[in-house]
């Protein structure tokens, strides 16, 4: 498909077909060491020492408070594990983590522009990306394999960017990267913008590390459950975690709101009910599917239940809104 797709081709194509998206942005790190694995095992929220070679997971990084200083993925390698940062936060990320290396055999080592890495997703990308591969893709979710991609070597992970969708995140060297996208293109997956695939993440209720999860907020209110386990044992911030999880709860959590009238609300939007401010917008897109303004925001509590009527402050006027528990489509 030709590059000059609309907006609502490119949708289209991520919903239906296989639409290809540049994610070379992402952070990069490399873990090597005989103590890699234990030592990320006590600082983030998900088990990794149980990660064989091509396994992986999604994990957050918290400070002792619970909050959330990093969303990340982990990715197990016979001799190294590769690490997936937020963008601009490698640097950050990798010094926090160094402060608690006292005697442990593990080295850090940004990557950023190690690899390129081209996004490939919906329903088609497993038949595109088998094609081009000369092999089947179905992987587990966060499995990873090296592939020679129409002839040019990778590391295929599989990672659906939005809810429930097929998708893959391949990395590869940066000088091969625009081979790699003419072939997938050529191959029918369609260029997606940015802006698109923000309406396809918000859409999918998918937060984004800096706009709607930052080290203002503990993990439990981020409804990310499936970044933690319970059973591993400690990590920096499980205090937290299981105190609240088997004890108490949030005052505030992120959730959904679907907007009416027109307008987009701004990030930091306030969320009203009555007189009372109860909570802010994070994100906020014009939906492709729905036709209207939809956004993720953190909502106080006793306004947490699906269909709770709330307005939302753009600008001078207060937009009706109800809350609607992602993924809105």
């Amino acid at each position: 498909m030709s590059s000059a797709s609309g907006p609502a081709e490119q949708y289209r194509a991520v919903r239906e077909a296989a639409g290809v998206i540049d994610r070379s942005s992402v952070g990069k790190a490399e873990v090597e060491g005989r103590d890699r694995a234990s030592f990320l095992q006590g600082m983030l929220s998900n088990d990794v020492k149980a990660l064989a070679p091509g396994e992986g997971c999604a994990a957050a990084f918290l400070d002792a408070h619970g909050k959330v200083m990093a969303l990340l993925r982990v990715y197990a390698l016979p001799d190294r594990l590769l690490l997936e940062l937020p963008p601009g936060l490698t640097q950050k990320t990798l010094l926090l983590l160094d402060k608690y290396l006292i005697s442990e055999k593990a080295a850090f080592e940004p990557m950023d522009e190690a690899y390129a890495v081209l996004s490939v997703q919906g329903a088609q990308a497993p038949a595109l990306l088998a094609r081009l591969a000369g092999r089947p893709m179905d992987l587990a979710p966060h499995a990873h394999v090296e592939a020679t991609v129409a002839g040019i070597a990778t590391r295929v992970v599989q990672r659906s960017e939005f809810g429930g969708r097929p998708g893959f995140f391949i990395w590869t060297a940066p000088d091969a990267a625009p081979s790699l996208r003419a072939a997938l293109e050529g191959a029918g997956a369609t260029p997606v913008e940015p802006a698109v695939a923000e309406v396809l993440r918000v859409e999918a209720g998918e937060p984004a590390y800096g706009q709607d999860v930052d080290d203002s907020v503990i993990l439990p209110e981020t409804n990310l459950e499936h970044l933690v386990s319970y059973t591993k044992g400690c990590y920096i911030g499980q205090e937290v975690v299981a105190r609240v999880k088997y004890r108490g709860h949030v005052n505030r959590a992120l959730t959904g709101l679907t907007l009416g009238g027109q307008r987009v609300p701004p990030p930091g939007a306030a969320v009203v009910a009555g007189e009372r401010e109860i909570g802010r917008v994070t994100s906020a897109v014009r939906s492709l599917g729905l036709g209207v303004p939809i956004a993720l925001g953190y909502v106080r509590r006793e306004h947490l239940a699906a269909g709770s009527e709330v307005t939302v402050r753009v600008e001078d006027a207060l937009v009706p809104a109800r809350v609607t528990p992602p993924p809105f489509i």
